[in-house]
């Protein structure tokens, strides 16, 4: 695709990103089927197809409208069109520049910005939100039944192990996920375990920056950014052999902290490192890993739906594909059939709270392919599609490593 960038944007790096990013998309309509607002609403604008020629049409000087944010805003994100791309456009990274065209050019309503600082300051702050979880828990029975069944109840997390092996891993802990569903955590502790592995935290560390990013906040994710970086390195250098992520969402986007601070020279490097020793849980268990333990798939424990996050399946495709399926499935579980794994459930961090309708009707199509086997539960591999599932499935919805820590400390009675 052919781009003359505008006078102002003419030798900046936003520039040149925007232009080596434009001139990849060849027009050939692979990504629409697999867009899932496309498939909702019908409207080439709400297709990647569409959002490239808006950005074309930003990054050229062109007009923008409320018409060209409503569009980029319906975007999820979710990377399903990089995955049927043939020309490999990374339009994850677009979209995201052109949402940040868009705020310089047409600034948001102060309302909008102003909800949006509230979500980014809320939900990346697990010492704000852990609290007002907690208080809304407590008045569960009292709220209204539509906001009641969007507010988990507490369950028990169980014991974190504390022995020490030669192998270490550091592991992030997020910022809603500790207050949502710290037993995810436990319980990856505890498979990593039994098979010799040490969970360490590193001291200091928060929200990956992935909410602000998204949100439109770049300097304050990038600041989220820098302090990881500063509270990973020193757990790298004392030994640890990968810092490891049980939410696919923030896993992504620490995998792209290189990229986030590719111009900071007091960072570029030490980000740069950060991403690649960051893993997948998924990447630092293996089927062989599971079998030595003599416990997991000792029986059948089931039927599970495997709902494939997408930062897991697209974002993070290249090393995790298909690996969280043999985990479950060495544990003892069936796995059911899921028609379209590749569309997206509509959670996309706080796309949810910001696109509610056009989530809901996602949210519906997901589950409805992810019931028609019948399963006896559901399992994902980020909080985001977790809570959103929950809310509305008839099944229990659980992290996959919750799965398989019940298989392995089940025993084979």
């Amino acid at each position: 695709m052919h781009t003359s960038l505008s006078h102002n944007l003419a030798g900046t790096s936003l520039g040149r990103e925007a232009q080596d990013l434009l001139r990849r998309c060849v027009h050939c309509g692979f990504c629409l089927p697999a867009c899932p607002t496309y498939r909702v609403l019908g409207n080439e604008l709400d297709s990647p197809r569409g959002r490239i020629y808006l950005i074309k049409q930003l990054v050229e000087g062109g007009i923008a409208t409320a018409t060209t944010r409503e569009h980029l805003d319906r975007c999820l994100t979710c990377r399903s069109c990089e995955s049927a791309c043939p020309s490999g456009v990374e339009f994850g990274r677009l979209v995201d520049l052109g949402r940040e065209l868009m705020d310089a050019r047409v600034p948001r309503r102060w309302f909008e910005r102003t909800w949006r600082a509230v979500l980014a300051a809320t939900l990346s702050r697990r010492g704000v939100f852990t609290p007002l979880l907690r208080a809304g828990q407590f008045a569960r029975r009292a709220l209204p039944s539509a906001l009641g069944a969007k507010i988990p109840l507490r369950v028990a997390i169980g014991l974190r192990p504390n022995r020490r092996h030669s192998r270490r891993v550091v592991m992030l802990e997020g910022c809603v996920q500790p207050g949502l569903a710290p037993q995810i955590n436990a319980a990856a502790a505890r498979v990593l375990d039994l098979i010799g592995v040490t969970v360490v935290t590193a001291r200091g560390e928060a929200c990956c920056g992935a909410l602000a990013q998204h949100l439109g906040f770049a300097e304050r994710a990038q600041a989220q950014v820098r302090s990881n970086v500063d509270a990973c390195i020193p757990m790298l250098d004392d030994g640890a052999e990968a810092i490891v992520s049980t939410a696919s969402g923030c896993g992504v986007f620490v995998k792209d902290y290189g990229h986030v601070l590719r111009e900071d020279p007091a960072y570029a490097v030490r980000a740069a490192r950060v991403s690649a020793e960051t893993r997948d849980l998924c990447e630092v268990i293996s089927v062989e890993d599971l079998k030595a333990t003599g416990i997991a798939g000792a029986v059948k424990r089931g039927t599970v739906a495997w709902q494939a996050p997408c930062t897991l399946q697209h974002g993070q495709k290249d090393s995790t594909a298909g690996r969280v399926e043999r985990l479950l499935v060495a544990a003892g579980y069936s796995l059911t059939p899921v028609a379209n794994p590749h569309l997206c459930c509509g959670s996309a961090g706080t796309y949810s709270i910001l696109q509610a309708e056009l989530s809901l009707q996602l949210r519906s199509r997901k589950l409805e392919t992810l019931l028609g086997g019948q399963p006896q539960a559901i399992a994902t591999a980020n909080i985001g599609c977790l809570e959103h599932l929950r809310a509305a499935s008839p099944v229990p919805v659980k992290h996959w490593i919750e799965l398989v820590d019940e298989a392995m400390h089940a025993g084979p009675g």
